[in-house]
Formats: structure tokens, C-alpha cells, sequence
């Protein structure tokens, strides 16, 4: 199984995290938006409010926030866990565009998994990419995750993707 290579972490989501993931979103903007639909003028705007209600709606349950973090305190990458519900939820994940390309995905990926039945009580995740997307495609694939079918997400096709916890070691 693919592990985290020294010195990255994966760590849940706190208030203190914020203004390393703001500079993770501002500087990979770009890049994201080549990739899925950009987050808007408003999010990064609002940024600090949004942060810390994530922060807070993770007491609920009904989702799991995660950031990759380097020793040095900057954040890059994230994956997250939402609308969870009836032992499912719904995985994304993104990283910073320098560090793609390492199998970095793929063991964040698995770590969640991971975390979602051992900690979270999951049984079954989904997840989607467009089918321009083949690097998540394949990360996808690597971790475990069958095609369940397509569907459209902001107007571009995508293919969906689910993965038992239960019936796999994870």
C-alpha cells in the first residue's frame, strides 16, 4: 500500500489550518480551474467565514475534512468526505500542482479510506471526475474504486465511481 512520503501528513481540518489552505487555493487556482469548475471571486473572499463553518459542521458528522500538510506547515493538498449519510459519503480530493505526479493522491486516498471505516464508520464510498480528468481517473482505480456509471457535474460528463470499505481490507 502507498504511504505518505516523509514529511507529509494528513491531519483533520482545523481553524489553525486556515491560512495555509487559503494560500494552498489561491496559489493552485489556476490549475484547478483547467481541471473543474472554479470556486469564484466569493469563496476566496469570504474565505475565513467559510473555513471555520467547515470547521464547525464537522462536529456534526455529516462530513470529514482532511489537508495533506509538509513539515513546514503549508498545506498541499486536501480530502474530504461529505454528505455523509447511512454509512456512505462522497470523497474529493486535490492537490497542489507541484507535487503531482508521486503517487501522493493515491496514499491520501487510501489513508481516508482507511479513516472512513476505522474512524468514521463508513462502509461505502463515491466519488466522480470528469472524463477529461484521467490522473484522478486512474487514482480512482489504483485505490480501489469501480465506475458505477456517468452522470454531469456543471455541464461536463463525468464518470462515478463507488468503493465498498467492508468487503476490502482497507
Amino acid at each position: 500500500m502507498p504511504e505518505l512520503p516523509p514529511g507529509v501528513r494528513l491531519e483533520r481540518l482545523r481553524a489553525d489550518h486556515a491560512e495555509a489552505v487559503l494560500a494552498f487555493e489561491v496559489e493552485n487556482r489556476a490549475y484547478f480551474a483547467g481541471r473543474i469548475a472554479d470556486r469564484g471571486d466569493d469563496y476566496f473572499a469570504e474565505f475565513g467565514e467559510r473555513h471555520q463553518a467547515l470547521v464547525d459542521d464537522q462536529e456534526t458528522g455529516s462530513l470529514h475534512f482532511h489537508v495533506l500538510v509538509e513539515d513546514d506547515g503549508s498545506v498541499i493538498g486536501r480530502v474530504n468526505l461529505v454528505d455523509v449519510a447511512d454509512g456512505s459519503a462522497e470523497l474529493g480530493y486535490r492537490l497542489a500542482e507541484r507535487v503531482t505526479g508521486r503517487g501522493l493522491a493515491t496514499a491520501a486516498v487510501l489513508e481516508v479510506c482507511a479513516l472512513a471505516a476505522r474512524e468514521y464508520g463508513l462502509t461505502e464510498l463515491r466519488a466522480g471526475t470528469s472524463l477529461e480528468n484521467k490522473s484522478s481517473q486512474r487514482v480512482l482505480e489504483r485505490t480501489g474504486f469501480v465506475v458505477t456509471g456517468e452522470s454531469t457535474f456543471n455541464g461536463r460528463p463525468n464518470l462515478r465511481y463507488t468503493r465498498r470499505l467492508v468487503d476490502r481490507a482497507v
